[in-house]
């Protein structure tokens, strides 16, 4: 996993992406897309294999989200999560997680 760079927003940036993106409206907040996953048993496996420093600051981000949302402010916009600068931090271990499911599914169907 130490040689995995974070992909960086979309793999297609297009105006239609870029504006979905900024109505979702969790940017506001400061989130990133995978703050906002739900939590089914890959992405909770994911979330726990994550470096202590990135779960500390997921954890940080959905805490300022829950708080900015029970006080209905939202962050000022230049401190707004950037359709550019969204980093798929969890993808590399949801992958992972992923593929190990499937690879124990294939060998439980056939053994």
């Amino acid at each position: 996993m130490a040689s995995y760079i974070a992909r960086k927003g979309p793999m297609v940036f297009s105006s239609l992406g870029k504006w979905a993106y900024n109505m979702s409206g969790f940017n506001q907040y400061g989130l990133h897309r995978d703050d906002c996953l739900y939590e089914n048993e890959d992405v909770k496996e994911a979330i726990r294999r994550l470096p202590r420093t990135l779960y500390d600051e997921r954890n940080y981000r959905i805490m300022r989200a829950l708080h900015l949302s029970m006080t209905k402010t939202i962050l000022p916009k230049e401190q707004w999560t950037k359709y550019e600068d969204d980093v798929k931090y969890l993808e590399p271990y949801l992958n992972e997680v992923v593929a190990e499911r499937e690879e124990r599914e294939d060998w439980n169907k056939n053994h």
